[in-house]
């Protein structure tokens, strides 16, 4: 008999295998949103190593090997240009930071920060799309405040169902993480979980 946790990866795994074949079909067009419905994809698997159906360090290895699974095709300049983007390598950021998150931090506070990685991230990320698509603008690379709002929305909610601080504390994880995304200086899918982890001292 299978032991749980594989049956369990294997389903979270394959959420995320339907979201690629998925968005293969919106193709290139849409490469910023089918990059942010990856993004949500992995809420599944969050979920379950929230509830220890997934161990932390199952769910860490397979991200990792997610995020090399990723990488190899930008290595060799081939990369699926549905949702790959040409030296932006944001979405084997996010597993690889991913996989390191689960480990190094407790199970409700990693959940917390995984989520904002996968809801907050992928809803800011489709606001600016449709945003800059409807004023002719490259939705690819720019950001701007009206999907800073949609992330800071997520955040607050995000925070306020599993962060154990009181509600000005609640409020400042929001805000903070909501600047990471925002910056420019650091790659979001790096600089949120970075910051997000060293927040984690205040908590």
């Amino acid at each position: 008999m299978l032991p749980s946790w594989l049956i369990y990866a294997s389903v979270a795994a394959a959420f995320i295998l339907l979201a690629i074949g998925v968005t293969k079909k919106l193709g290139e067009e849409y490469a910023w949103v089918n990059r942010k419905i990856i993004h949500f994809s992995i809420v599944p698997a969050v979920l379950m190593f929230y509830y220890g159906k997934i161990p932390a360090d199952v769910f860490g290895v397979s991200a990792f090997i997610f995020g090399v699974f990723q990488l190899w095709p930008h290595l060799k300049k081939r990369e699926f240009s549905w949702y790959q983007i040409e030296h932006n390598y944001g979405e084997v950021f996010f597993a690889f930071s991913a996989s390191v998150v689960p480990m190094v931090l407790p199970r409700e506070y990693a959940t917390a920060l995984l989520l904002a990685m996968a809801i907050s991230d992928g809803v800011t990320g489709i606001i600016r799309h449709f945003y800059f698509r409807r004023h002719g603008f490259n939705v690819k690379l720019r950001k701007h405040w009206t999907g800073s709002l949609g992330y800071l929305a997520t955040a607050l909610a995000i925070a306020f169902l599993l962060l154990d601080a009181g509600a000005m504390g609640k409020i400042g994880w929001a805000v903070i993480l909501t600047l990471a995304e925002y910056q420019d200086r650091l790659d979001d899918n790096l600089a949120v979980p970075l910051v997000g982890s060293l927040l984690f001292l205040l908590y």
